[in-house]
């Protein structure tokens, strides 16, 4: 069954761009090294705030990812344009 890793996060809007360009660099990184990445997708927030949600094919898959996450020097680089980070795990119930 599907698993979704999903973040929430302010990026000040001086830092936007570079932090999409950071964002797409990390993915691509991650779905090189890790398979099972099917889907990622940002959303900004009516609060301003954005909602990141990255899509895996297994909980397996996205665990090794996580656990090899400090490997990927696009990661530190990416979050360190974020503020007031969360992340959460949940598995996909119902999807149409």
């Amino acid at each position: 069954m599907s698993v979704i890793r999903s973040h929430t996060y302010s990026v000040d809007p001086a830092d936007l761009e570079e932090f999409l360009a950071r964002r797409a660099s990390l993915i691509g990184t991650v779905r090189e090294t890790h398979p099972g990445l099917t889907t990622t997708r940002l959303v900004k927030l009516d609060d301003g705030t954005y909602s990141d949600t990255w899509h895996w094919e297994s909980g397996a898959q996205m665990g090794a990812a996580l656990a090899a996450i400090a490997t990927f020097p696009e990661s530190p680089l990416t979050m360190a344009l974020t503020k007031d980070a969360t992340a959460q795990n949940g598995q996909v119930v119902d999807e149409r």
